[in-house]
């Protein structure tokens, strides 16, 4: 009786699952529309990092030439000190990321637009190339941070306005 039950259960599961009415965001379905987001040159390194972080995870070439819309993102850093030793000398820091974007078409018309935050953090220690190693290592993780949410943002954009 309770292998018949399993089987039941088994057949009747999926059949219950399909009529939720769930639909994966990231599909067939939403790949041509975020590859068609040309993502704007951004200054300083980490405007480099999570440009690039960026394309990667819209799938886009980089190329401005083909694309539909036009993602413009402004980015403010900083850097806190967070622990101090007796002495007062610094050794470890807070880095704040903050990330502004517009998502146009390639009209100029704003379709949408948005702000992610990303907090990183990195121990300050006797080398300095380590120290800066272990700042750009936080930088960039942050950077993929940001544009993983952005890319999150676009997505369920792109799938509530079926363009």
């Amino acid at each position: 009786m309770t292998r018949i039950a399993a089987i039941a259960f088994c057949v009747v599961l999926p059949l219950i699952l399909s009529a939720c009415g769930f639909h994966p965001m990231y599909g067939s379905a939403l790949a041509p529309a975020l590859s068609s987001v040309y993502v704007e040159p951004i200054a300083e390194r980490d405007g480099y990092e999570l440009r690039n972080s960026l394309i990667d995870a819209l799938q886009s070439d980089g190329d401005k030439a083909g694309k539909r819309y036009n993602l413009k993102v402004t980015l403010n850093a900083s850097s806190q000190g967070i622990a101090l030793q007796n002495d007062a000398t610094i050794t470890r820091y807070n880095s704040r990321l903050e990330a502004h974007y517009v998502l146009s078409d390639m009209q100029g018309q704003v379709l949408t637009s948005g702000s992610q935050t990303e907090l990183s953090a990195y121990n300050v220690v006797n080398s300095p190339y380590a120290t800066l190693t272990a700042q750009q290592d936080s930088t960039k993780r942050a950077a993929q941070d940001v544009a993983e949410r952005i890319h999150l943002d676009l997505g369920v954009w792109f799938r509530t306005h079926k363009q």
